[in-house]
């Protein structure tokens, strides 16, 4: 669990809050930040700190971004982006980009921007932060009666040959349906004649999307979130998606973050008398003769088959309208609706809807 410390803010109407603290932000899980609340955030992020309604009780709780030293993004249309990095630059915040970027046009399953445009954005923001902080999903992967397995690849292809430049890594989830009421409530209430996967129909896909790889020449890392199954046979592991290793990578000279990791951050060796430089088991290289040894820790609060580790994830859910027919984070397409009516009324108050919720807790 997260070990951030708690202490005290003081709010836009003057009163003094009890507060969280946070070292990693999540933004988000529960909603698509980037795309519709940009604005807000950075708002947010200026004044200092923003509030948070905890889903299962409806208590309002506040989070600090005085000790913010990381941003894990996670976004459909992230471009919004674009014009606020500088700001984190300013505060010496790094951060990477968790980028859904999914093919379902044509069965019309996303309220997205074109899939061109959506390419364009991953390569604009590959260029201004680096490939190594854009990571691609392809998530969920959806079987219904109109999408099948090799239409799924047909689509990983098409994109894949088109980011090989710009991302190192490609996650992707199997689509578990009956586990997730919201999920499978949404494709029925809209239609969605879906279909569950089947283990043998996951290993035909993880070993023709493996063979891919190789043969187009795009040596991703290949990674699923949340899976239960193991298919490393075929060199997919399971992702870290608030990944401490990959933090360390990106923001390795920020002593204060890596302070709070525990991350030791070290010298590579002089090379012997055969010229040769013998890192430790597990050393993690970094630029500038540096490595480091892997300190990531799993966040025992997270689901059984999620590796990430602790983070303060700051969206809520029923405010994404992207409206996917499959979605898991709205209840319904009109919840989500009206609570973003509610945030345009109130765009920069300091809750993501604007409303003004009773009670407080940590």
């Amino acid at each position: 669990m997260a070990t951030w410390k708690k202490g005290q803010i003081t709010d836009d109407n003057g009163v003094v809050r009890e507060a969280q603290f946070p070292v990693i932000i999540s933004a988000s899980r529960s909603t698509d930040i980037p795309a519709f609340y940009v604005d807000w955030f950075f708002t947010r992020l200026q004044k200092g700190y923003s509030a948070w309604t905890n889903p299962f009780n409806g208590v309002k709780s506040y989070v600090s971004y005085e000790d913010v030293r990381f941003i894990v993004f996670w976004s459909k249309n992230p471009r919004p982006l674009l014009k606020y990095l500088h700001i984190l630059d300013e505060h010496n915040i790094k951060c990477y980009i968790q980028y859904t970027l999914n093919d379902y046009e044509r069965e019309g399953l996303e309220k997205v921007p074109f899939l061109e445009y959506r390419i364009e954005t991953f390569k604009m923001l590959s260029e201004r932060l680096g490939k190594d902080a854009m990571i691609w999903r392809f998530d969920p992967l959806l079987l219904t009666d109109k999408i099948s397995i090799d239409d799924l690849l047909g689509k990983i292809q098409n994109i894949g040959d088109q980011l090989k430049e710009y991302t190192k890594k490609l996650v992707f989830s199997f689509a578990d349906i009956e586990s997730y009421k919201k999920v499978k409530n949404n494709l029925i209430h809209n239609g969605i004649h879906y279909r569950e996967w089947e283990n043998g129909q996951m290993e035909t896909f993880a070993e023709k999307l493996s063979n891919m790889n190789i043969e187009r020449g795009w040596n991703f890392q290949l990674a699923t979130c949340g899976e239960k199954i193991d298919i490393y046979k075929y060199g997919i592991g399971h992702n870290r998606c608030i990944d401490g290793d990959l933090i360390t990578r990106l923001a390795w000279e920020d002593k204060q973050l890596m302070d709070f990791m525990k991350v030791k951050i070290e010298d590579v060796p002089s090379p012997d008398l055969f010229a040769r430089q013998e890192l430790p088991e597990g050393a993690i290289p970094l630029p500038h003769n540096h490595y480091f040894i892997s300190n990531h820790k799993k966040d025992s609060g997270q689901r059984h088959f999620c590796e990430c580790m602790a983070s303060k994830d700051i969206g809520e859910y029923n405010t994404c309208v992207h409206l996917c027919e499959y979605c898991y984070a709205n209840t319904s397409k009109n919840t989500a609706t009206q609570n973003y009516k509610c945030h345009k009324i109130n765009p920069y108050a300091d809750t993501i809807t604007g409303k003004y919720v009773t009670g407080t807790g940590e």
